[in-house]
């Protein structure tokens, strides 16, 4: 499947520092793409991602321990280096395993405190050109030193990942859905904008909606100007940039990223990243005004159906579209056009 070759995020780079109670540092176990893994860091502190089944006798590589620069199957001790080479067995101390003994190891990296992984071989030397990097917007607020970054999550929603990208991108339910948030019932009217393509997506500008309250720094109700960008497949960023007489701190400007790891066709996992101009409001405000705007979205999310979105010929059902609705299908069309399978139909 193509979105083998996309690096999606599976968990919280801090979650591989943290150790048990006997003070030992161990695996950690996710999910990508109907996929177990078993997420380790080696002693180099490179993050490795290997099948969470040992190859000797299929248990879980997840409730091993790691032991100085090799992990240890929990099952018959053996030991697996970098890379997912098998080079300790202790049932056999003189034995020297041959090559092919290994687990199955896949590409993995650190991006924006996420451990982000793509079900491609990770073998030695490999050549990446044929996977795109963890995306990064164009309009990146990433490397802006005066922006203050905080990762929100993890949500676990039970539906696909297409389906809630999508519902980032739509504004035409900020006056129902975030009510007295993010819109108002008697303000809904959405204003004509524009759709672009880019190298790796598009964007849609020109996305305008009056807010009672934009964010956890909004001193009142203000005309937001919204950019999004979409450019892989199950990530979407937007910039909002409000009125500045309407929030509390001078230049105050913010981009929020969802990065969205596909567990299975109609689970995922979310993480929401903020860079925004704000030093006062600590990490728990800033964070529980995320967890408000997604605990409104998410019932509503598990309730469409199908929970796999419909974008192609054969899908069961259809659905209706209107103006409003030119960033969401232009989504549909993106991933339609570069082959995305999973979480649509």
């Amino acid at each position: 499947m193509i979105e083998h070759h996309h690096y999606h995020p599976v968990l919280l780079a801090s979650a591989l520092d943290e150790a048990r109670a006997d003070g030992r540092r161990c695996p950690v176990p996710a999910q990508l793409l109907g996929i177990d893994l078993a997420i380790w860091r080696d002693a180099a502190g490179t993050v490795q991602a290997f099948d969470d089944r040992c190859p000797h006798r299929g248990a879980s590589l997840s409730l091993g321990r790691i032991e100085g620069d090799r992990l240890e199957c929990a099952y018959h001790g053996w030991q697996f280096a970098p890379g997912g080479r098998v080079v300790q067995v202790p049932a056999v101390p003189g034995w020297q395993p041959p090559e092919g003994h290994r687990a199955r190891s896949y590409r993995a990296k650190e991006a924006y405190g996420l451990v982000w992984v793509a079900l491609v071989p990770a073998e030695a030397g490999a050549d990446d050109a044929d996977v795109p990097e963890p995306p990064l917007p164009a309009f990146s607020a990433e490397g802006d030193a005066e922006l203050r970054k905080v990762n929100c999550g993890p949500y676990d929603v039970a539906t696909s990942a297409p389906r809630i990208v999508e519902n980032f991108l739509d504004m035409a339910h900020f006056g129902y859905v975030h009510e007295g948030w993010l819109g108002a019932r008697d303000n809904t009217a959405i204003e004509p904008y524009r759709v672009s393509t880019t190298e790796h997506g598009f964007l849609a500008t020109e996305c305008r909606a009056w807010q009672p309250q934009s964010s956890v720094q909004a001193a009142g109700g203000a005309l937001v100007e919204y950019t999004y960008e979409v450019n892989a497949p199950y990530t979407a960023i937007l910039t909002k940039v409000p009125d500045a007489a309407a929030v509390k701190v001078q230049g105050f400007r913010e981009s929020i990223a969802m990065f969205v790891c596909p567990i299975e066709p109609e689970r995922s996992r979310v993480w929401i990243r903020l860079a925004m101009l704000d030093w006062t409001s600590t990490d728990a405000q800033l964070q529980g005004f995320q967890h408000t705007i997604f605990s409104q979205d998410q019932p509503v999310l598990e309730s469409q159906r199908p929970r796999l979105l419909p974008v192609t010929a054969q899908a069961p059902v259809t659905e209706l579209h209107c103006a409003a609705d030119r960033a969401s299908t232009a989504y549909r069309r993106y991933l339609k056009e570069r082959g995305i399978t999973f979480g649509i139909c």
